[in-house]
């Protein structure tokens, strides 16, 4: 098969950071309701311009305290759960390291966003934001275009 780019490498820059009460303890259930700030470097922060029109947005981050893969484990790491395929998981454990979480936007100050609900660890670099759009976030097909996004109500 060929492919556009080198199989061997790929170059990501992170845009900003995580900054929250998560450690490597932090339980997955915990993450659900804890309140996260994404903060952007500079050089990226005009490009949050109207993210605050947004309820739901989806962070795209690294995991760059995963070591290693396991191709089949037990989701959460919990034993009383059947062994699966890691991509049927969300598990850190990857041949890619990268976390996709949908996330509570709760405020946007400046190159920092208050957010609800995002599944990394303090100190976690972000690769990119985009907005939740149901058409391809939930498969739903919407006839108007102003409706695809989970946007806060004035």
């Amino acid at each position: 098969m060929s492919y556009p780019f080198s199989m061997d490498r790929m170059t990501l820059t992170p845009i900003g950071y995580i900054n929250n009460d998560a450690g490597q303890d932090t339980h997955s259930d915990e993450f659900r309701h804890m309140r996260s700030e994404i903060v952007i470097d500079e050089e990226y922060a005009d490009g949050l311009m109207d993210i605050e029109q947004n309820e739901l947005i989806t962070v795209i981050f690294y995991f760059d305290r995963s070591t290693g893969y396991r191709l089949r484990l037990h989701p959460r790491g919990d034993e009383s759960r059947p062994i699966t395929g890691v991509f049927n998981t969300r598990s850190q454990f990857r041949p890619n390291p990268i976390g996709v979480t949908v996330v509570k936007l709760i405020e946007r100050k400046g190159n920092t966003l208050a957010v609800e609900g995002l599944d990394a660890l303090d100190g976690t670099p972000v690769l990119d934001i985009k907005p939740f759009v149901r058409t391809f976030d939930e498969g739903v097909i919407v006839d108007d275009p102003r409706q695809d996004r989970a946007l806060r109500a004035h």
